[in-house]
């Protein structure tokens, strides 16, 4: 299943804070259980494409995160990209 167009532009310019609050109404919505089967297929879709927005700015951000490298005297020597592991 695909996205429609305008939906689809809609969610690739969305800042990351809107993306999951959306995100997180419509996961309460679709627990609630109070849509019908039709709104929750496309529900579930939109949602899908939320959350590949928000991991994608996520390793965005991620790989702009830099570390500060120390010398043997402990004074800053540069920056290195930043490990998570």
């Amino acid at each position: 299943m695909t996205q429609e167009p305008d939906a689809a532009a809609d969610i690739a310019s969305m800042p990351f804070e809107q993306a999951m609050q959306e995100l997180e109404r419509i996961v309460g919505d679709l627990e609630k259980g109070a849509v019908s089967l039709d709104e929750s297929v496309r529900l579930y879709a939109r949602g899908k494409a939320l959350q590949a927005r928000c991991e994608n700015l996520l390793a965005e951000a991620e790989s702009r995160i830099e570390k500060i490298t120390l010398g043997e005297s402990g004074q800053p020597t540069g920056v290195a990209p930043f490990d998570v592991e």
